[in-house]
């Protein structure tokens, strides 16, 4: 796979031939009649307006990705691409998506794979049938879709990226805890937050855009309690284990102002917790330690309210993994 250049490195006269990812594109008239395509391009590392002025080329579509050559201008003192060509990337196109948009560091369908085989070794069929509709009823979102729109697991398939960590925590707990259901906190592990993917919208490249109407009004706790009730009902699931699996869902989230009108009030209720503050907070240090120089520290985190230092005998490492 070739390498290419990322557009935040681009400089005024430098030509750039490769993929990038399309976040706005609309056909315009200018001022001598002509038309002409304006266009916000990106890749990991930001964006930049384009333009091109053939007047034929139909505008491409929002977050597809594209195949583009042209060179780097400025215009207002602000960098802007002429592009020469461009076309929609193939399956045959040897590109890396993960250096258009953040990405999972785990393909898709092997995560997907490990909930599934999860779900398929439980023993409480009541249990497995009520989580397998509901993974069933996200269909191919799970793909795709983010966990958040800006802060753990924004990113391509962030939401199965979440999920199969705290599954992986999950079974390592269960074998320090051997009184904890583990079947039990899995269910709750896969189902909790599921509704993110009626809470946002997002493109297939994990981009989201906005949060809709049921995720501003109701959000992904009643949303997730509500869309579990209605399939218990119908799969005739035992009332204490719905029950359960919901107020897991309800209190994951542990505090009233955090969006949790209950604290966890059984033991796999306060581990599903804790294994989601610790996935969502070891993302975020991740991510910022990046950006850190050895021995330095990072800008002050909003969402973590502190700063955060970064090793230096790790040879310019963030000091943590990947998982």
């Amino acid at each position: 796979m070739k390498a290419q250049p990322q557009l935040h490195t681009m400089i005024k006269g430098q030509v750039f031939d490769g993929f990038l990812l399309v976040r706005a594109a609309a056909q315009k008239t200018s001022s001598n009649g002509g038309k002409y395509l304006d266009m916000t391009l990106c890749d990991i590392s930001g964006e930049v307006n384009a333009k091109m002025w053939d007047g034929l080329t139909p505008p491409p579509a929002v977050a597809q990705v594209i195949r583009v050559r042209g060179m780097m201008l400025e215009y207002n003192s602000r960098p802007q691409l002429r592009v020469d060509k461009l076309r929609p990337a193939t399956e045959a196109d040897d590109y890396d998506m993960s250096a258009l948009a953040p990405c999972a560091p785990l393909p898709p369908g092997e995560m997907l794979d490990y909930i599934l085989n999860r779900v398929d070794a439980f023993t409480d069929h009541e249990l497995k049938a009520l989580v397998l509709k509901r993974l069933e009823e996200c269909g191919d979102r799970l793909n795709y879709y983010p966990a958040a729109s800006r802060l753990h697991h924004a990113e391509r398939a962030g939401l199965l990226h979440h999920t199969s960590t705290m599954l992986k925590m999950a079974a390592s707990v269960c074998e320090v805890y051997p009184t904890l259901d583990g079947e039990l906190l899995a269910a709750g592990v896969i189902l909790h937050d599921l509704c993110k993917i009626t809470e946002m919208d997002a493109d297939e490249i994990g981009l989201v855009s906005d949060y809709t109407a049921e995720g501003m009004l109701i959000g992904h706790l009643v949303q997730g309690v509500s869309e579990l009730d209605r399939c218990g009902r119908a799969l005739n699931v035992r009332s204490e284990l719905l029950m359960m699996l919901e107020h897991m869902i309800l209190s994951h989230h542990d505090l009233p102002e955090y969006g949790s009108p209950k604290p966890p009030m059984f033991p796999e209720a306060e581990v599903l917790h804790v294994l989601d503050l610790l996935d969502a907070r070891i993302f975020e240090m991740n991510r910022e330690l990046q950006n850190a120089r050895p021995g330095g520290f990072t800008e002050r985190i909003w969402s973590l309210d502190r700063k955060l230092y970064r090793r230096k005998d790790r040879d310019g490492e963030s000091g943590v993994s990947e998982e």
